[in-house]
Parts: structure tokens; sequence; C-alpha cells
């Protein structure tokens, strides 16, 4: 017997958990592209925006930030567009950008862990409903059966169960994998914000000083 007719013979569940894994597929490539596009080096990022803070080229700084596909660079576009703004406006630019990339980064996500917690309950409700379908037949029969009678409920139980755990288990690891991912982004704005904050709050110190003398 060849995978095709084995996975006929779990039924009809077995629709929905092709059509489960087909979405977790393209969850995975579609996530796994987006954030393999925004890694790049924050220390670095960071130091370059410092510099070109010290030597006050703003406008060089935010197109800097433009051209560079970050979360750490978005939200510091956000608070170098408002460079001349008190503090706290600063600061709640930088919040607001940073709640945007967090949406951005987790988008889908519930999708994936979503499926990687229902897959195997179709395959376990498909163990179910084979399971009716084998002692109905023994009911059907008054008892008097082989094992051939019993085959198929006993392999659309069987069947269901391997195909929901084999999509429910890997869309799991994904899940964290990309999770992790994600948590570690998430670590990198909150660590650069406050830094960020400070210098835009240091250069507007020094301007009034200056403007002061």
């Amino acid at each position: 017997m060849n995978v095709l007719s084995i996975l006929v013979k779990g039924g009809i569940l077995m629709i929905p958990i092709f059509l489960c894994s087909m979405i977790a597929i393209f969850v995975i490539i579609e996530r796994w592209l987006f954030l393999r596009k925004l890694r790049i080096n924050a220390r670095s990022f960071v130091l370059q925006i410092k510099s070109l803070i010290l030597k006050n080229k703003m406008t060089d700084a935010i197109i800097l930030a433009k051209k560079t596909a970050s979360p750490v660079a978005a939200i510091t576009k956000a608070g170098l567009e408002r460079h001349n703004r008190p503090r706290e406006e600063i600061k709640e630019a930088i919040e607001s950008a940073g709640k945007s990339e967090i949406y951005q980064l987790e988008s889908n996500l519930g999708i994936l862990g979503t499926i990687a917690a229902i897959a195997p309950l179709l395959g376990f409700l498909g163990t179910v409903t084979g399971m009716i379908r084998a002692f109905i037949q023994v009911q059907n029969l008054g008892g008097n059966v082989d094992a051939s009678v019993l085959a198929g409920g006993i392999w659309e139980a069987l069947v269901t169960t391997a195909a929901g755990l084999s999509v429910g288990i890997p869309c799991l690891i994904f899940y964290n994998w990309l999770q992790s991912k994600v948590e570690y982004f998430v670590f990198e704005m909150e660590d650069n914000s406050s830094t960020i904050l400070d210098m835009l709050f240091q250069r507007g110190e020094k301007l009034n000083e200056l403007s002061n003398e």
C-alpha cells in the first residue's frame, strides 16, 4: 500500500488535518522569511545612530533608521522624528512604535499555536469515530465478526491519530522556535529604547544650554 491509500483510510477527518498542515507550512515559511529580514547587529546600529546624533546629523540618522529593517530601527525612527519634542512625547512615540512592531512580530503565530493544539485533537476525534464505526459493525453483525470486519474502523482510528500528531508536534516545535525569535526582538527593543531616549534627551539638554549661553 502506498502513502496516499493509507491516508485515505483515515476517513473524512483527514481533510481538516491536511488543511491544517498546509496552513501551518505557509505560516512557518512566511514568519521565517519575515523574521530573517529583520536580523541586524542592533549594537552596531545604535552606535551609528549615536554618532550621528552627536554630530547633530538628525536627518542622516532618520534616513539610516528608515533604511534599516528592524524593530529597533522602527522605534529609533519614531523617536528621532520627534527629537525636538519633550521627553514624555518622545517616550510615548517610542512606546507606540514598539507596540506596533510587537503586533507585526507576533502576527500569524496565534494561528500556528492553534493548529498545534487542534491537530492532535482532530486525530483523537478520528480515533473515537473510527472505534464507534467498528463497534457499530460488531453490533450489526451480532458479534459474529473477525478482524477483517473491524479493520476499517481500526484503520481510521490509527491513521487519524498518527496524522494529527504528525502535524501537531512539528507545529508546536516551530511555534516555540518562532516565539523565541520574537521574544529576542522584543528584548532588543526594550533594551535599546531607553538608550535611544537618553541620547535624544541629552542632545536636547545640550542644545538648551547652548541657546541659553
